[in-house]
């Protein structure tokens, strides 16, 4: 299998972040998507959490929403919201967060609530949800998204989550980690230069001394990917 795309290798990238026995609280789209994967390959026994109640989910395929059924027959078990976020979030039970936003600034913060002024916004997004509660009850956040100057921005529209709990930013053009809290180009994707990431971000993007390229997808991921996404 040879090939990928953009989005694919963001994936497979973010996927490799979790590790056997993380505790994930996992975000729909892509941070299912990468989550999953790692369940499917080199992490089966990392615990998928949804902001619906379910702990341990078990999918064969990727969830349309948290309300999705196949997240509650798969899991080990399902409790309450209430429960979800007093006793599993803010009593330090799970260690990683798995989140997706429509903007980002240079110290992380995220915002999914509006794009415009709040009260006459050019667009209204779902809002936070449970994320800004997740930012600050675990461990690590991960972030995935797709990079350009509209998304990666010099100031947010609207603040949804504090970033301070961000420890990698997983894009389709590379890898961010905060620096003296400001994120930091320190990876790029295969075939992608450094240059492309600075033009793709609305602020001026510092660079690690030796930003190093991640490795391909392989086989077995790709081929795990895109089952996921057939199914």
């Amino acid at each position: 299998m040879s090939g990928w795309t953009p989005d694919e290798m963001m994936a497979v990238e973010a996927a490799r972040r979790l590790k056997n026995g993380d505790v994930c609280f996992v975000g729909i789209g892509l941070p299912s998507l990468a989550a999953n994967l790692a369940r499917h390959t080199h992490a089966p026994d990392c615990v998928l959490v949804y902001e619906s109640g379910t702990i341990g989910a078990k999918p064969d395929r990727l969830p349309l929403s948290i309300g999705d059924g196949d997240l509650a027959e798969t899991a080990d078990t399902v409790v309450s919201v209430p429960e979800m976020f007093a006793y599993w979030l803010q009593g330090g039970r799970i260690n990683v967060g798995f989140l997706g936003a429509a903007q980002i600034d240079r110290w992380g913060n995220l915002n999914s609530t509006v794009i415009g002024k709040y009260d006459t916004p050019s667009t209204r997004l779902p809002g936070g949800g449970g994320a800004p509660e997740i930012a600050i009850g675990v461990e690590s956040l991960f972030v995935t998204l797709r990079q350009s100057p509209r998304t990666f921005v010099d100031a947010l529209d609207f603040t949804t989550t504090v970033g301070r709990s961000v420890s990698v930013v997983i894009t389709d053009l590379g890898i961010l980690e905060p620096v003296g809290g400001e994120l930091t180009l320190v990876a790029v994707h295969p075939g992608v230069k450094p240059r492309a990431v600075v033009e793709a971000t609305g602020w001026q993007l510092r660079l690690a001394p030796n930003v190093r390229e991640t490795a391909p997808p392989r086989h077995e991921e790709l081929s795990t990917l895109r089952a996921l996404q057939a199914r």
